[in-house]
């Protein structure tokens, strides 16, 4: 880490997860160091080393001085550092302005931004400086009989989508990092998962009390490399969006799997939707949750929204909200 910066108020704080994309991240910061260069991009460049040193770089960062902090990663990486952005007391979150590189094998947080998979259309994003206030998630969950929160900057889900996660978690230690893994481990767990009788209330009414199959809550639009799991959501209206799944047969799914896909995922008369500022949900068994594909607690969970929380970066093709601009 360098010293303070404020004579420097437009340097970034490059953030780069070499591990992100299976290797992506080490592999390909050379190209992306020296985009940033012909783009006279200014930054610090680091690169993380644990599990949660992102959120520990965050922190510092910020402490110094630093009020521009981008990403090279993947959505794991851009959920540590938001919550970083929450842990420290410098300044309020939204001053501090995020942009993210995706090197990752999801990426689905950019999907919802106009973001470029191209590094070249990322860095000239951040050149330009668009800025969109976006709201954040707190989730609440049960942890080693303990209470634990944090921040979710995109989907979270519980039942089936947080047991296909520890799937896809599983693999990546080994090493299998497709971008079909998400797909496989949904295919592949489908037949094993047994529904898990749920209790869900938002803004405190009960709206599902049944087996549920798997829910997801989010703020975007995307998760698990490309699934539509929210196509209503809108990032900044202060809303979450839902998607319950019902128990359904595979052969209801077989020919519609594609919906999950295009949009049209409520054209499956087993998934409801549901919009809410607050969320809890209940179960017996417990049932796990994961928050931008991270793998976290138990239930009971509570979800509540923070209202155009953190200040982003976004594409030039990017036309939601009313708070976009340089």
């Amino acid at each position: 880490m360098t010293g303070r910066v404020e004579s420097e108020p437009e340097k970034w704080f490059v953030i780069v997860n070499p591990v992100a994309g299976g290797g992506r991240g080490l592999d390909d910061f050379p190209l992306i160091s020296r985009l940033m260069r012909e783009a006279h991009i200014l930054c610090e460049p680091v690169f993380t080393e644990h599990k949660f040193h992102a959120t520990e770089l965050t922190v510092t960062a910020v402490k110094e001085g630093y009020r521009r902090i981008a990403v090279v990663g993947g959505d794991g990486t851009l959920h540590e550092v938001v919550n970083g952005l929450f842990i420290q007391r410098e300044v309020r979150p939204d001053e501090v302005l995020l942009a993210v590189v995706a090197v990752g094998t999801g990426n689905d947080w950019v999907r919802t931004f106009g973001l470029s998979g191209r590094y070249r259309d990322a860095v000239q994003a951040i050149a330009a400086g668009r800025s969109f206030l976006q709201d954040v998630g707190v989730v609440s969950y049960e942890e080693a009989h303990f209470r634990q929160s944090r921040y979710m900057a995109n989907v979270g889900g519980a039942g089936f989508d947080a047991h296909v996660v520890r799937k896809v978690t599983h693999l990546r230690k080994k090493g299998r990092t497709s971008r079909w893994r998400y797909t496989w481990c949904v295919v592949r767990s489908f037949f094993r998962y047994k529904s898990t009788g749920v209790k869900v209330w938002v803004d405190d009414r009960l709206v599902y009390n049944d087996l549920l199959f798997s829910v997801a809550i989010g703020i975007c639009k995307y998760n698990g490399g490309g699934l539509q799991q929210l196509p209503a959501a809108v990032a900044d209206d202060g809303i979450f969006d839902l998607s319950l799944y019902r128990p359904v047969h595979f052969w209801h799914l077989l020919f519609r799997f594609h919906y999950l896909f295009d949009g049209r995922i409520y054209q499956i008369r087993h998934i409801l939707q549901e919009r809410g500022s607050r969320i809890r949900i209940e179960s017996s068994p417990e049932v796990s949750v994961e928050v931008d594909g991270e793998l976290l607690g138990e239930s009971p969970l509570e979800f509540s929204i923070l209202h155009r929380a953190v200040r982003i970066v976004v594409g030039a093709g990017f036309a939601g909200g009313a708070e976009v601009g340089k």
